[in-house]
């Protein structure tokens, strides 16, 4: 079955770096697009950066470009978020996710927590 699992989360202060990690299993990874989503205390979850199949395409959301870099490495289907310049208000779960269209299923790893903080 499809299995996302993220890592890499933690604790950091304004300014600082992070990089997530989501390693799948279960599907053909090079053949779906990847997301990282988050979710802050209190908000909705919200998209954070796509990355097409072949990486050759990414997206992000107004709040994070120019600071967050998504990336994957089909080799390892691994996706990875590397989060720089950190503001507080990045503090949030995050989640990595796929889509299968022909099913209709959101995939969804466990999430893991950002929090940045002085």
């Amino acid at each position: 079955q499809v299995q996302l699992v993220e890592s890499g989360g933690g604790l950091v202060q304004p300014g600082g770096s992070l990089s997530l990690s989501c390693t799948a299993s279960g599907f053909s990874f090079s053949g779906y697009p990847m997301r990282w989503y988050r979710q802050a205390p209190r908000k909705e979850r919200e998209l954070v950066a796509l990355i097409s199949g072949t990486g050759g395409y990414k997206n992000y959301a107004d709040s994070v470009k120019g600071r967050f870099t998504i990336s994957r490495d089909n080799a390892k289907n691994t996706v990875y978020l590397q989060m720089n310049s950190l503001k507080p208000e990045d503090t949030a779960v995050y989640y990595c996710n796929t889509y299968n269209s022909v099913l209709s299923v959101n995939y969804w790893g466990q999430g893991t927590q950002v929090a940045v903080s002085s």
